[in-house]
């Protein structure tokens, strides 16, 4: 009976006091209707559009947490290239920045992705992904003659062991790149020891390294490589200029070839396919100069021989790589191996034919082909490259784009922050299979920014404090994308492989309409 009385109390006493009562259900209610009137009616009135500010939170994956970051500049530490006191004391600077602090990134926005083709990078370092890399290994492409110097970086500074000088000053503009990205990101770069060959064709025959020996590949760095071989690619020197040749250092000069995309519009370009090079360092360009017009038979290019010593002789008028964006259709050809001119041809907004290529650099693994370019066949160049101009001039607008296309990819994914980029995560990737603690060659003197610059003189001192880094970045390295899966990999190049099957097609159906002509 007087549990009865008591239920029915509770009873009475939950009625009369549920509206007032902060459960969480109701709690919860409560704030979810004040929320849609707050969103609905209230915000409107004092903020940007609702819409907006959903798609400005969600748009970028790092705000989710709305984590407000600091709006003024961080101060710039500047660090200069003394040669005054390099040239009184033959020393290094004992005060470069070598340390980094990740507590100093957390107010600050985090950096973009990588573009895609970094993701190269865990492909070419495969070959030691199981084992790790051994101080033998590393060891092994000296005793090879791979090998034109042997770095090491330990906590933040750079040493050199020189075995053999490069071709002109290959080697030397390398390593001052690497000593400006250890100026880019001060302590950052980790401890690691690498080997470095300045050579046009690269040198780890992977047909060498297979069964009993699959352990013992010796790890080169290189400018390009083909499918043969097993170099790990790296950016050449060139993007620190080319005193040799006049070719100035890659940030000024990107901004130069800019300028000259825009001084013509696309279609008042010449409609001919253009060339200029040297063309006594390999057969397949001598074969090139075949397609020059004759009397009789024009294949739609323009082709120019490039004699450097001349140029050198006139002060190197004739190639100004900014002047050259002038045709609607700009070749590319191989030399020896790649070629650095690469790169240049393809900043032209004009449509870059590109003859089959048996290598490749680190950044042209990232291009499309009938998106960034148009395949060439090498067997039969002539044809080949008439019939890419006749289809350009009778698709203005898909061929406009096609260069268009190119440039962007020059101009943003390869801009001298993602050349840095690269060489970051290359690197660093590189530190993490090292199985043993680097340490000093004992032949190895200690490199720096004063060490290379203050010895120098003309344009190989100009390009140097062109291309000088003179305060760490605001930002961190960008985040490397994921590796490919081996679907993803085979699926990437299997669409690669079609497409120029497809363009062989476009060709033979061409010309076999050609001959039905009366």
């Amino acid at each position: 009976m007087r549990e009865n009385e008591i239920k029915k109390e509770t009873r009475e006493d939950v009625t009369i006091w549920q509206p007032f009562m902060k459960s969480s259900a109701v709690c919860a209610s409560v704030f979810l209707f004040m929320l849609f009137i707050f969103v609905a009616i209230i915000m409107p009135m004092h903020f940007p559009d609702t819409a907006d500010i959903l798609t400005t939170l969600t748009s970028h994956k790092y705000h989710l947490n709305n984590t407000k970051f600091s709006e003024t500049p961080r101060p710039k530490i500047e660090i200069p290239v003394n040669c005054t006191t390099y040239e009184a004391t033959k020393t290094c600077p004992s005060d470069y920045p070598t340390t980094y602090n990740p507590e100093e990134d957390r107010d600050r926005p985090p950096p973009p992705t990588c573009p895609d083709f970094f993701r190269w990078i865990y492909e070419d370092l495969k070959p030691w992904a199981e084992t790790g890399i051994s101080r033998e290994n590393v060891e092994r492409a000296k005793d090879m003659g791979l090998a034109n110097f042997r770095l090491v970086i330990l906590k933040g500074k750079a040493y050199l062991e020189t075995y053999r000088r490069s071709f002109q000053t290959r080697d030397l503009f390398s390593l001052w790149g690497i000593l400006q990205l250890l100026r880019r990101y001060p302590g950052r770069v980790p401890d690691l020891d690498l080997m470095f060959n300045c050579g046009d064709p690269p040198m780890v025959l992977s047909r060498l390294f297979t069964g009993i020996n699959a352990t013992t590949v010796p790890p080169v760095f290189n400018y390009c490589k083909d499918k043969e071989h097993l170099d790990i690619i790296f950016p050449d020197w060139s993007f620190w200029g080319w005193a040799e040749i006049n070719i100035r250092p890659w940030d000024p000069l990107l901004k130069d070839i800019k300028v000259g995309n825009n001084k013509t519009k696309w279609v008042n370009k010449d409609p001919y396919a253009f060339w200029k090079g040297n063309p006594t360092v390999a057969q397949t360009r001598r074969d090139l100069l075949r397609c020059n017009p004759t009397p009789t038979q024009d294949w739609n290019a323009r082709l120019f021989v490039n004699d450097w010593r001349r140029e050198e002789r006139t002060g190197f008028r004739q190639s100004n790589l900014a002047d050259q964006c002038t045709h609607r259709y700009k070749i590319y050809i191989e030399g020896v191996a790649w070629s650095v001119s690469q790169k240049y041809i393809l900043a032209c907004d004009s449509v870059p034919l590109i003859i089959h290529p048996r290598f490749y650099d680190f950044f042209s693994r990232g291009l499309i082909p009938l998106h960034h370019y148009w395949p060439v066949k090498d067997y039969d160049k002539c044809r080949s490259i008439k019939f890419a101009v006749e289809w350009g001039n009778s698709h203005l607008k898909e061929a406009e784009e096609m260069g268009k296309a190119t440039s962007e990819f020059i101009q943003e994914d390869l801009k001298m922050d993602n050349v840095y980029d690269y060489m970051f995560h290359s690197l660093n990737e590189y530190a993490k299979l090292l199985t043993y603690e680097p340490t000093i060659p004992e032949k190895a003197t200690e490199l720096c920014s004063e060490a290379m610059a203050c010895k120098e003189r003309g344009l190989h001192k100009e390009f140097m404090l062109q291309s000088q880094v003179k305060s760490p970045a605001d930002r961190g390295p960008c985040a490397m994308p994921p590796p490919f899966s081996p679907a993803s990999l085979h699926s990437f190049l299997q669409r690669k492989t079609d497409t120029i099957k497809e363009v062989d097609l476009m060709e033979k159906q061409y010309y076999e309409n050609q001959t039905k002509k009366p």
